[in-house]
């Protein structure tokens, strides 16, 4: 393929994604009703679901202002050969391949991110601050951007400077070593998050002694799940939505229940929002999710092997010779629409198992319970109760609340 071609195939995948998207953002829209699911209307008065509304309306028109400065800001470095240009100029300060991408990289991470801040500050500090869900400090969010610097120096940079190593060395057999590389850097992750990651930006303290504790405890012994740790994290520094996890493998099962989560549900209800993360465990689904994901990072590893060394794609973004890093950024966006195929049987899969964990929870905990948590999490955090099927199906990996309400309700 000539560069022009390989240009224009990317403004076009650019446009049509980006319209898409607009589409289902209008759908959903205008998939809102008056009044609030059959379901919900025990607890849901209509100051409740008028601010869901307007939350809903709120999320979709700042997507849409963040989203068209980001196609507009894309096409423009495209059109003009920017991303060359920038190529070229950082050139007369190394001629080290290595180096040189690393740098390139560097400048598009910081110059999108500073770029994104009045976007960023206006979520926090207006969006999410006119309806009740800010909690953030100006002195946490930017010590958080500057955490987040960090991590991606300590963990980001090595990461890349390893794929260019192997590139440089491997050629087009890089896919397969970097492949497992990733698995293990995965792997890690989600082994050391809780104690390495997370304490970086919030505070973790043991759940302390009590009914709360004795019950997680009970239930854990009856269905043989390795519990290690509970903890609690200060999720209220930067939000009032709530949310629990675990993380670990094997008998090192750590639980994460926010500070907001347990402050607004009962001790019933919290044990059912647990016996549906066990049901994950339970049903595999975090082996099954792990495997996925290395068998989408060999297709895209390999994929990317194939197109890595074509000077073509170089040029087509303004280059004058080849280069990796800009090969790499053409590849990106060349590989969107196999990321949204790939993105829509994962959803698919991930909605599927949330049944099955759902499930799980009602057989081992309290179904009833379950239905309680559910629906108070979602009116807390004012979440979209009339989602449009396509977006759903486009986007969702939780199935909508309705459909989960009356699914647990069929299996009480």
């Amino acid at each position: 393929m000539s560069a022009n071609f390989i240009l224009y195939l990317i403004i076009g995948i650019l446009v049509v994604n980006y319209l898409w998207e607009q589409l289902l953002d209008y759908l959903n829209l205008s998939h809102q009703k008056d009044y609030p699911p059959h379901e919900l209307r025990d607890i849901c008065d209509d100051t409740t679901y008028r601010r869901t509304l307007e939350y809903h309306r709120a999320k979709t028109r700042f997507g849409l202002v963040s989203s068209t400065a980001g196609f507009i800001l894309v096409l423009v470095l495209l059109l003009t050969g920017a991303f060359g240009e920038l190529d070229q100029w950082l050139r007369h300060y190394t001629d080290h391949h290595i180096t040189l991408a690393l740098v390139f990289f560097a400048v598009l991470y910081l110059g999108a991110d500073i770029l994104s801040i009045p976007l960023q500050w206006y979520h926090t500090f207006v969006l999410e601050e006119k309806f009740g869900f800010n909690k953030t400090t100006v002195l946490t969010f930017w010590t958080d951007k500057l955490k987040g610097y960090l991590l991606a120096l300590v963990l980001g940079l090595p990461l890349i400077w390893l794929l260019l190593y192997l590139i440089e060395v491997l050629g087009n057999g890089f896919w397969i070593y970097f492949l497992v590389v990733i698995s293990a850097f995965s792997l890690f992750i989600n082994v050391f998050y809780t104690s390495l990651i997370l304490p970086l930006f919030n505070r973790l303290t043991p759940l302390p002694d009590g009914e709360l504790k004795q019950a997680i405890e009970r239930y854990s012994r009856e269905v043989s799940f390795p519990l290690s740790n509970i903890f609690i994290i200060d999720g209220s520094r930067r939000s009032s939505k709530s949310n629990a996890f675990f993380s670990g493998l094997g008998k090192k099962k750590k639980i994460v229940l926010y500070d907001t989560l347990v402050e607004n549900h009962s001790i019933e209800e919290l044990v059912s929002i647990l016996a549906h993360e066990v049901g994950h465990y339970k049903k595999k689904h975090i082996v099954q999710s792990y495997v996925l994901s290395i068998l989408q990072s060999a297709l895209m590893l390999f994929l990317l092997s194939r197109m890595i060394s074509d000077q073509q794609l170089s040029l087509a973004l303004g280059g004058e010779q080849l280069a990796i890093h800009l090969n790499l950024l053409a590849f990106g966006m060349l590989y969107t629409p196999v990321s949204k195929v790939l993105g829509i049987f994962q959803n698919i899969i991930s909605r599927k198992n949330e049944f099955q964990a759902d499930a799980y929870a009602v057989s081992t905990a309290s179904g009833k319970a379950l239905i309680s948590a559910l629906k108070n999490l979602s009116l807390d955090n004012l979440s979209n109760l009339w989602p449009h099927r396509w977006v759903v199906f486009f986007h969702y990996s939780h199935p909508p609340l309705v459909q989960r309400l009356r699914a647990i309700d069929h299996q009480i």
